[in-house]
């Protein structure tokens, strides 16, 4: 299976490099916007997220094949024969939905050209997230409307819509890495308690967002092992924001939803016979508005999840102007169904 690790600085993110399949430094300058690089044959995506931490941290994906990686400018990817890593980047631009459609799109053929077609896990990232473009539409929306595009003239070769986070970032433009498999099999998930995000109504745009509240991914060769990919989750019931304002409101209802998400009454709707609790979570992601806010959402975290888990604070904006607090998260290796 593919691994994830969470690493404190970028010269330790590059050494070994073996099996490394990509690596997504969370810290940069603002001004430089989004990086996309080699770093010792390494694709590498150097995202500008964190206005209180300029150094951040790598967050690493390693597999157990020999890697061989490929791309331009735009769009650098690595594989091994089961599993791959892509990041692309947009440059910044009076509007997005264009640009974005088209490097989605890109990489889909990428997928499909070289034989993973089971994206399981995407990342989106926008600078300016809830700022207006040219015409007046704000950036995420204007964002969804691409993706959602792409979405739909790559529906045929898709094996559906993973699970997915879109979050701001520093700086201008946009970028997005994603995972994909060979032979693995993954299952979407969504939510009771939450509308699809790609049924949304269109009070939050033209397009709505294009993903699924999470994946689970079984591999080809061990049939008892299975990850679960949560989603970025923020405090939705339905469709709409709930205690706006209210950072304690939000992160119970957002916590909340993820233990629902992940609970056998809500998996086995979808044909998955495991279940799971908060304490299982790992390498955690809580993307936050407000600095001030940031010892709240620590207390919430603490209780929710285990105390070893590896959780990562980022200050960035969220895709509602009106969300103070995101998570997202990862179940390693399931345990055995029953």
């Amino acid at each position: 299976m593919i691994n994830c690790s969470f690493v404190e600085t970028t010269r330790d993110a590059a050494a070994p490099r073996s099996g490394l399949l990509g690596q997504v430094i969370y810290g940069g300058h603002a001004q430089r916007g989004a990086v996309l690089e080699r770093l010792q044959g390494i694709p590498s995506l150097r995202l500008p997220m964190d206005r209180a931490q300029a150094e951040g941290f790598t967050e690493i994906w390693r597999v157990d094949g020999t890697v061989h990686e490929g791309g331009d400018e735009e769009l650098l990817y690595a594989h091994d024969g089961e599993f791959l890593f892509c990041a692309g980047i947009i440059p910044p631009a009076p509007r997005y939905a264009d640009a974005t459609r088209e490097l989605y799109l890109r990489a889909f053929d990428l997928v499909e050209r070289l034989g993973y077609p089971t994206i399981f896990r995407i990342w989106n990232f926008i600078g300016g997230i809830n700022a207006d473009n040219a015409d007046g539409l704000e950036n995420y929306r204007d964002f969804c409307r691409g993706r959602a595009e792409a979405f739909e003239a790559g529906q045929s070769r898709l094996h559906g819509m993973p699970a997915a986070t879109g979050i701001g970032m520093a700086g201008a433009g946009a970028a997005f890495y994603l995972l994909a498999c060979r032979s693995g099999a993954a299952a979407h998930i969504e939510n009771t308690r939450q509308v699809p995000a790609w049924q949304y109504p269109t009070q939050y745009g033209p397009r709505p967002p294009s993903f699924a509240r999470a994946s689970t991914l079984q591999g080809s060769s061990d049939q008892a092992s299975r990850m679960l990919f949560v989603s970025g989750t923020a405090s939705i019931l339905g469709h709409e924001t709930v205690h706006p304002d209210d950072i304690d409101g939000q992160c119970r209802v957002a916590i909340d939803n993820i233990a629902h998400l992940i609970s056998r009454e809500n998996l086995a709707l979808h044909g998955v016979a495991t279940a799971h609790a908060l304490r299982e979570l790992d390498f955690i992601k809580v993307y936050y508005r407000h600095g001030r806010d940031l010892a709240s959402i620590r207390a919430a975290c603490c209780h929710a999840f285990r105390p070893d888990a590896q959780i990562r604070y980022i200050e960035t904006d969220i895709c509602r102007a009106d969300l103070l607090v995101e998570i997202e998260a990862l179940v390693p290796t399931a345990p055995r169904a029953e």
